[in-house]
């Protein structure tokens, strides 16, 4: 989308044209639309405008619910946003904290705004993209308590902010490709620099979001790191600063699983190895925030579980455990990873249906499902991993 795009949007023809179309079905015969909305008079431009927004609308219900069919999204501004839910907790943190005022630095599209005006924070919103700065402008305008200004925050004066809010952008949003944006791996390549963040947030309570696979050398020691899981998606880590971190807590997972919190903590930076055991009769695929944040080693030890090989992030157990952060599976069989042997073991076995999984091996899941051919009425989770210094396959029932 670009500027034109964005007003022509903003037009009562388009507003009304965007309510018409709605969130776009994925099955709609879109040639069949756009034929008949050129037909009612409306010119091209507007219509690949308006079909766009409702392709990112369908798209944004995965992060915004009903809300998304009110927004307007950018490509970038939709893949980086927080989700509504993960937004509401970073707002939280402010409000449980007792500030009244929030300032969003590099807020894209509005999420993370528009969860804290709804919690009676007043925000104030800063991004430096022209028309991600007007996007935001539209998603908050029915908040009266907020406020969105384009600059660059790093010319800002800080001092006169109560709390700070940050999400670096981690995309390239140079040149005319920006829905084909570079994600940036690189923190000294974010926008707002990781330095600048940094030093911002020991100045003033402050959130920072970063990707989930942000590295440990990357998290000072000052601050809470907590990595934050919805349903088994991995999808963000958060440091916080000053008074909206938890003093007792250096390191966390946080899982929300069907609505219902569950969170495993640590007072320490030190990472506590899981201990080594033999292979049991159940083995589990632990949640990948846990196994971010660097606390298997502690859920290990307070499930009574063990690891099966060093650096391999799977739990084994005599007796079945049953555990939120655990998904389980009861082990059938185990041998020598050989697809020879592997592809005759599931023939005998008329197997048809499988789920590979693999650890510390450098197979292709899905190469590997094309040279095994499975074919049968069974069904299967295959482990491609190590057990002990072994190369092994785990053939396994996943359990609920």
């Amino acid at each position: 989308m670009n500027r034109e795009d964005f007003v022509g949007l903003l037009s009562p023809q388009g507003q009304a044209l965007l309510a018409k179309v709605g969130p776009l079905d994925a099955k709609a015969d879109v040639v069949r639309l756009v034929s008949q909305l050129r037909a009612e008079g409306h010119s091209p431009g507007l219509v690949a405008s308006v079909l766009s927004q409702a392709k990112l609308r369908r798209r944004g219900a995965t992060k915004f619910g009903p809300f998304a069919e009110h927004m307007l999204f950018t490509e970038p501004g939709l893949e980086q946003a927080s989700r509504l839910t993960a937004a509401a907790l970073h707002a939280d943190r402010f409000r449980q904290a007792g500030f009244k005022q929030v300032t969003d630095l590099g807020c894209g599209i509005g999420a993370e705004a528009m969860a804290m005006a709804s919690l009676e924070l007043e925000v104030r919103a800063f991004e430096i993209d022209e028309l991600t700065a007007a996007v935001a402008t539209y998603n908050l305008a029915a908040f009266e308590n907020a406020s969105v200004d384009q600059a660059d925050v790093t010319e800002l004066d800080l001092s006169q902010f109560e709390a700070l809010f940050f999400d670096p952008a981690r995309r390239d949003l140079d040149g005319p490709a920006r829905a084909k944006a570079i994600r940036k791996f690189d923190p000294a390549m974010f926008s707002p620099s990781f330095d600048f963040v940094l030093e911002a947030a020991r100045t003033k309570p402050t959130g920072i979001k970063f990707g989930p696979g942000h590295p440990h050398e990357g998290i000072p020691d000052d601050a809470e790191a907590q990595w934050v899981s919805f349903d088994g998606d991995l999808v963000e880590l958060g440091l916080w600063f000053g008074a909206v971190a938890r003093p007792e807590v250096k390191r966390s997972a946080l899982l929300i699983a069907n609505g219902t919190r569950f969170e495993l903590t640590s007072d320490s930076t030190e990472r506590v190895d899981a201990p080594i055991g033999e292979l049991g009769a159940f083995i589990y695929e632990p949640d990948n925030s846990v196994i971010r944040s660097h606390l298997l080693g502690n859920l290990a030890i307070e499930l009574g579980a063990t690891i099966f090989a060093p650096e391999i992030a799977y739990l084994t157990s005599t007796e079945q455990i049953v555990s939120p952060w655990l998904k389980s599976y009861r082990l059938l069989d185990e041998m020598a990873f050989d697809r020879k042997k592997l592809k005759a073991y599931l023939r005998e076995r008329n197997i048809g249906t499988l789920e590979i999984k693999k650890r510390g091996s450098d197979i292709v899941p899905e190469e590997l499902r094309k040279e095994l051919a499975p074919k049968g009425e069974g069904a299967a989770t295959l482990i491609v991993t190590r057990v002990g210094d072994a190369h092994r396959v785990l053939i396994c029932e996943p359990l609920k």
